[in-house]
């Protein structure tokens, strides 16, 4: 079997960078189905020769409290997986989001929900990939410092690490532990915003 160059993302975390950007340049963000994914991460990782790229959610169920949030939210991610996977990514739906009460402004309850299970099935899934030997590298698109053991154990079997991060807020510990590091610049981030019709041809 082949080895290959594969492209492994928390697609939570990276979004969550992705609105930071437009956030400190007081941009609105176009909506997550219409942001060209494919041309930034094709633009930053150009001469990598990946292979497979895959992107994680946590997998969203109706929350009786709040059934108008969750199928909202439930609506964006059926229309971003969709778009995701015409732009040439599969899309893992794994784990769980969890809705749990917060206190907010005037100690007001405020229902937050969260992700459980996605940085697990990541770190599962790259020791696995080294384990097997189907991949030659590896390139983590996560700030997520848990998956520091998973980047040294993949390493250890001698299967390359890459940390894809973002300039703004990149995580040290990451770059320090992977073999090396790409950041996405703002530039980069707010060059993409605007899909162009023919990348879905």
């Amino acid at each position: 079997m082949q080895m290959e160059t594969i492209l492994l993302i928390d697609g939570e975390n990276f979004k969550g960078k992705i609105k930071a950007v437009f956030k400190e340049v007081e941009k609105k963000r176009p909506g997550w189905h219409e942001y060209d994914f494919k041309g930034l991460l094709d633009k930053v990782l150009a001469g990598t020769g990946v292979k497979r790229k895959v992107f994680y959610f946590a997998r969203l169920k109706m929350h009786e409290e709040s059934r108008e949030k969750s199928q909202q939210l439930i609506e964006e991610q059926r229309l971003l997986k969709n778009h995701l996977e015409q732009q040439g990514f599969e899309v893992v739906l794994t784990g769980r989001v969890r809705g749990q009460l917060e206190d907010g402004e005037r100690r007001k309850k405020v229902l937050v929900f969260k992700e459980k299970g996605v940085d697990v099935k990541i770190a599962v899934d790259m020791v696995s990939l080294a384990c097997e030997k189907k991949a030659k590298e590896i390139i983590l698109g996560s700030s997520d410092s848990d998956l520091q053991p998973a980047v040294k154990e993949v390493r250890d079997r001698k299967v390359g690490c890459v940390y894809l991060g973002f300039e703004s807020q990149p995580n040290k510990g990451l770059s320090y532990t992977t073999d090396r590091t790409v950041l996405i610049r703002n530039s980069e981030v707010l060059e993409f915003a605007t899909i162009q019709k023919s990348l879905l041809e």
